[in-house]
């Protein structure tokens, strides 16, 4: 495998406390933010309402103007985004909660014809979502995530052992939080797709945290002689070079999404890249650190063979 860091000696574990309180500062101001915001920002995926895609005949050079039309009507949270493809310019426009159906549609077309009178509108597709059907994707969302979890403790507990599954849930918490939080503070919108990137999120961490853990597992037989603390220290820069090789160019990738994917996946290429940050370093100063700490509190017994 290539190498880019040989023979390191980085105090890692020497760092954990510190890291800790970082890691304790995030949470608490993304759930602060949250709570001073009235909850989470969802969209209409799971408030309900109706998303329209429209067609200007001459395309327009801002969302300002869109903005402003469906503010006059009395949607001043309208989520208005460009969709740009094949040379043509659509506009998706997404109202939440919206209880007047065919007329709210109307309303939002004759708003935009009374602003934009020379440019004449087409509307492409509508699509809208009831309060009650956005409720069971909610309920559906936080099911999803829920189960993952617990298949990954009982897969985790079974390949290496109950310790380690817990740390591992511990880390993937700590991902998730930090960029739920990040949209709170930001007021992104949640939505199905943001939900898609969490679990994306959960699984690149969770990968990067097995491969520690596995190296972990191997050094506590061959290192018998040292302290766990110190394996689990050799461990992370023995897999250094495979941490920053594979994030780095995962993050390469992640950030030509952000920056040239689009308002439409703005957002979700926004959480994976925050969600590719926070699961590399909670793989080195959350999840190995969990350990070394249950550890400390209530030794390994060395006689296991696993």
């Amino acid at each position: 495998m290539l190498q880019i860091f040989k023979d390191t000696h980085f105090d890692f574990q020497g760092m954990r406390r510190i890291a800790f309180v970082i890691s304790g500062i995030l949470i608490v101001v993304g759930l602060a933010a949250t709570v001073l915001r009235g909850g989470p920002n969802y969209s209409i995926d799971f408030l309900g309402g109706i998303e329209i895609t429209l067609r200007f005949e001459n395309p327009l050079e801002s969302e300002s103007l869109v903005r402003q039309a469906m503010s006059d009507i009395g949607f001043p949270d309208a989520e208005v985004k460009f969709i740009l493809g094949n040379g043509q310019q659509d506009i998706m426009i997404r109202v939440a909660r919206i209880d007047r159906g065919e007329a709210a549609i109307e309303l939002i077309q004759n708003s935009l014809q009374t602003h934009f009178p020379d440019n004449p509108i087409m509307i492409r597709s509508v699509d809208a979502v009831g309060p009650k059907i956005g409720h069971e994707l909610r309920n559906a969302a936080i099911l999803s995530i829920l189960a993952s979890l617990l298949f990954i403790v009982i897969y985790i507990s079974w390949r290496f052992q109950y310790r380690y599954a817990i740390a591992a849930i511990a880390a993937l918490a700590h991902d998730v939080l930090i960029v739920f939080g990040l949209f709170s503070i930001l007021n992104l919108q949640i939505s199905l797709a943001i939900i898609a990137a969490f679990l994306t999120i959960v699984g690149y961490s969770l990968n990067d945290t097995i491969v520690v853990f596995d190296r972990v597992r191997e050094n506590v037989k061959k290192l018998r002689a040292k302290p766990f603390l110190e394996q689990v220290n050799v461990s992370i820069n023995e897999t250094l070079s495979r941490t920053v090789l594979t994030s780095g160019t995962t993050l390469i990738v992640v950030l030509v999404l952000y920056f040239t994917g689009g308002s439409v996946i703005h957002d979700f290429a926004f959480a994976l890249l925050a969600g590719v940050i926070v699961g590399t370093y909670s793989s080195i100063f959350v999840a190995s650190p969990i350990l070394v700490e249950w550890n400390l509190a209530k030794p390994e017994k060395r006689t296991r063979n696993r």
